[in-house]
């Protein structure tokens, strides 16, 4: 029987190793392939599902510029999350009267929880102002007029 030189063990080594390789990717492919044809209906329902939010998030931001938007386009403040919209009515003439929490909702969208629970602190009167005021070390760099004047 022949004895196997360190040559001939690296390349046995390398054969199995690309063996291996190959047959994890065809494993790879044949399992994808199975996945997509056993689930076509929840792809599909996954596909819209992902559709209807893409197009609620554009309708968000294009609510204010909408013509049935309530309020000035130009006096609502974008936010996001947890609401759409902060409105701030009378901000074009200088004199804000009014902070309105906007959510905008397309289809058959509702409030979520914490939307939910934003809606009842307003409701309820659950609104405060707070004014934070950073200290100066920090927003001033060192030999500014401002620190020398402390």
């Amino acid at each position: 029987m022949p004895s196997l030189t360190a040559v001939g063990i690296i390349v046995l080594v390398l054969l199995i190793a690309a063996a291996l390789f190959l047959m994890y990717e065809i494993g790879k492919i044949v399992g994808e392939k199975r996945a997509t044809d056993k689930f076509p209906e929840a792809k599909k329902v996954a596909v819209q599902r992902s559709r209807s939010v893409l197009s609620g998030m554009f309708a968000e931001l294009l609510a204010p510029y909408l013509p049935n938007f309530p309020f000035s386009p130009t006096e609502a403040k974008f936010i996001g999350a947890p609401i759409d919209f902060l409105v701030f009515k009378g901000m074009d003439a200088q004199f804000i009267e009014e902070v309105i929490f906007v959510e905008v909702k397309s289809g058959s969208a509702r409030l979520n929880h914490n939307e939910h629970s934003l809606k009842d602190a307003i409701d309820n009167k659950r609104v405060r102002w707070h004014e934070h005021r950073v200290p100066s070390p920090i927003t001033h760099s060192p030999g500014t007029a401002t620190e020398s004047a402390l």
